[in-house]
């Protein structure tokens, strides 16, 4: 018997590709939503094969599909096909929630629109998103999360280094940011759901995500406020906050000090820089930031004198805020991870395969068992019976091209 969880009986449509759409789905699913993934024939969701793509690390596992799409079941439909309008209509009087990020112009070409679909079932919860939101002249503009979220948010110029070119982050970033966005949307219309008895469309973008993302200094921005300039490592505006050190092992420490005049005696001892006490230079704060380049040197000898190991255990004991910059090896070691379930087991997976959980915990609701992401129209015929199309109805569908010959194909390797 299926774990009962705050979302038990909930029904999601995911009619959404890559990532943020279906990011959002798998936190429904995680709390008990039976997701069903409407898939074009074919390949499918062109993200089941963007782990093939450099720069993404090698793997024979599909580990990206895994994180976004788990828990779900996939029915695969050609939606352009005349014959699946039959389809799409059951399937939205059965759901609950349905969630797309086609852009405008596709939803409107596949009739599948809040306007074309909200007829057919009142209560629906219609959730979308876009990249660069529903309205002004590049509503219809493809957005990834690295154009739309990174780059025109300006994160990526606030993020840069000096003379540097900005840095490609990992890949859904944004994505999986503004996926907690739709998941509160889609939340918030529920609840509204419960008070009214209707449904309403909910949206978001990656690029509102982004803005938000990056509030504080857009804020300043709108607010008049004189910025700094270029990010510079080596001639910081401050050496104590947001400033990393290389250690003797080639290891990276950050430094993030809010109350510096606090920190600053503490860090001093434990780093052994006796001479950093007594020199004006760095008497104050204010003295500190003026000679922020020459604390940077300073500090950069200090550091690059012990092992990583050495200064964690100098840098706790005298209890100042700083950040190890961990590699992927140590990621998904880190006990503190673990102990709070933040890498999750996979059930029916392979021995010993983990998963990264949603990052929402209600302790009084336990999540479901993350269970393995589908194969493409794994599901298609169990879904079809489900709402109660015979035998013979499916075969006519196959027949006119609504959905494959070939309910799945094998996943890339």
């Amino acid at each position: 018997m299926a774990l009962e969880s705050v979302f038990s009986g909930l029904k999601v449509l995911d009619v959404a590709s890559f990532i943020a759409g279906p990011a959002a789905t798998t936190v429904l699913s995680d709390f008990g939503a039976d997701v069903i993934k409407i898939e074009p024939p074919g390949t499918g969701d062109p993200y089941r094969f963007i782990y093939l793509l450099p720069p993404n690390p090698a793997s024979k596992e599909n580990y990206t599909w895994q994180v976004t799409n788990r828990n779900k079941r996939s029915l695969t439909v050609d939606l352009k096909n005349p014959e699946s309008r039959t389809i799409l209509a059951r399937l939205v009087g059965w759901a609950d929630v349905l969630v797309t990020n086609y852009p405008p112009r596709v939803r409107k070409g596949l009739k599948l629109n809040y306007e074309d679909i909200s007829p057919l079932n009142p209560r629906l919860i219609y959730a979308d998103i876009t990249g660069y939101g529903e309205e002004g002249p590049e509503a219809d503009k493809p957005g990834f999360d690295v154009t739309a979220y990174w780059a025109r948010s300006g994160l990526m110029q606030f993020t840069r280094n000096a003379s540097s070119p900005p840095a490609v982050p990992v890949p859904g970033i944004g994505d999986h940011a503004t996926a907690i966005s739709l998941y509160a949307g889609i939340v918030t219309a529920l609840y509204r759901r419960e008070r009214t008895g209707k449904g309403c469309n909910v949206s978001t973008s990656l690029i509102a995500n982004g803005a938000w993302a990056t509030a504080a200094w857009l804020q300043a921005a709108l607010s008049g406020a004189k910025f700094s300039g270029e990010i510079d490592r080596a001639n910081p505006a401050n050496a104590l906050a947001g400033a990393s050190y290389q250690t003797s092992d080639q290891r990276w420490i950050l430094l993030a000090f809010a109350d510096e005049d606090k920190s600053w005696p503490p860090f001093v001892k434990a780093m052994g820089g006796a001479s950093l006490t007594s020199d004006p230079r760095f008497a104050d704060a204010k003295s500190r930031h003026a000679n922020a380049a020459l604390l940077v040197a300073e500090l950069d000898r200090l550091f690059a004198a012990q092992p990583l190991a050495y200064w964690k255990v100098a840098l706790d004991a005298a209890r100042v805020v700083y950040g190890v910059v961990q590699i992927p090896d140590e990621i998904v070691r880190d006990p503190q991870l673990l102990a709070n379930k933040i890498l999750v087991p996979v059930e029916n997976g392979a021995p010993g395969s983990q998963t990264v959980d949603s990052p929402l915990t209600i302790k009084e609701c336990p999540k479901v068992a993350a269970r393995v992401a589908p194969a493409l129209g794994e599901h298609t015929v169990e879904v079809l019976r489900e709402l109660g199309f015979a035998d013979s109805e499916i075969e006519a569908f196959r027949a006119g091209g609504a959905i494959p010959h070939v309910w799945h194909l094998p996943e890339a390797v």
